[in-house]
């Protein structure tokens, strides 16, 4: 079930814990994807907090919000750029997206299948979509005081299992989140510590979000190579008759 855009508004651009959570994120975002130049940019779900970076280089940048979440205009002071949608109905054409992020979009969505076929069918060649979710073994999964604990956790496995079979190919993976999601003023004040060290230790701390990288992948047609005969495939070969001289 999807949180009401208020309340994501509320955490992300009113809270300490909600800031920290959406620096450390557009950070590793950052780390994948440094610049958009000249590219159409699409967030899905609540992504619009982590889209300002491409503003200014992108040719386009927007953000879909699904109906039973909400909208809210985006960004202040500048022409808006948020959309209200069907959450497996999205008004973009087929194949024009080069970069999509999904962000609180997947794990609340109660069509997360229909979800994932429609972000294929945007993305086009050659472009990628990066799946942000809470992580299972993480603490923020399991907080309610966040969004990252409502809706439905992924592991890396589960994630990237799901994404192959909607013909996306997973290529890189971070985690991040590695502070506690508690409004207290010493996890606050510490919460860089807690990232830089997190992301040494992680194989015995789990980060609180997943986020996946994945591109679109397109089947091999099946079936005979020529669907048509060719009657005489090398007329233009045969010899001219001979002119014999008058």
């Amino acid at each position: 079930m999807h949180l009401d855009v208020q309340d994501l508004r509320n955490f992300y651009y009113r809270s300490a814990l909600g800031r920290a959570a959406q620096k450390a994120v557009r950070e590793e975002m950052l780390a994948l994807w440094p610049e958009a130049l000249g590219q159409t940019v699409v967030g899905f779900g609540f992504a619009v907090p982590f889209l300002r970076p491409y503003l200014s280089d992108a040719r386009r940048v927007i953000g879909l919000m699904p109906g039973p979440q909400g909208v809210i205009g985006w960004p202040q002071g500048m022409p808006n750029v948020s959309v209200l949608c069907e959450e497996t109905l999205w008004p973009i054409e087929t194949g024009h997206v080069d970069k999509l992020l999904v962000v609180h979009g997947l794990e609340p969505s109660e069509q997360p299948s229909a979800l994932l076929d429609e972000c294929w069918r945007v993305l086009g060649p050659g472009g990628s979509a990066l799946f942000v979710v809470p992580n299972r073994a993480g603490l923020w999964s399991r907080s309610d005081q966040t969004p990252f604990g409502h809706g439905r956790p992924y592991s890396q496995g589960q994630l990237e299992s799901q994404l192959k079979l909607h013909n996306f190919l997973p290529e890189r993976h971070r985690t991040t989140l590695y502070q506690p999601p508690s409004e207290r003023r010493f996890w606050r004040k510490t919460a860089g510590m807690w990232e830089r060290f997190g992301v040494k230790l992680s194989m015995f701390a789990a980060g609180g979000v997943l986020m996946v990288e994945a591109t679109k992948r397109v089947q091999a047609p099946t079936g005979p190579g020529l669907r048509e005969k060719v009657r005489k495939p090398l007329q233009v070969l045969k010899p001219k008759p001979e002119v014999k001289p008058v």
